[in-house]
């Protein structure tokens, strides 16, 4: 991993704090969250996948760039 992708994880870890609710859009996954529902973050990896646990009970990763989501307002 370089600098950037320490930075870039950094960021992602000032953003996406434990607790912080988020809302799936569209995930790029063999089984995705489906869109619309809402979790929580659990933490950010060390490669910036942000773990959360969804309201349906589904424990799974983001990832920024591939999965569309945002933070609940």
């Amino acid at each position: 991993m370089n600098n950037q992708d320490n930075n870039s994880v950094a960021y992602l870890r000032t953003v996406y704090k434990p607790g912080v609710r988020v809302v799936v859009q569209h995930m790029e996954d063999p089984f995705p969250i489906e869109p619309g529902t809402e979790g929580s973050v659990d933490h950010v990896d060390d490669i910036g996948t942000i773990h959360c646990v969804f309201d349906n009970g589904r424990y799974i990763g983001l990832v920024p760039g591939l999965d569309s989501f945002e933070i609940v307002a």
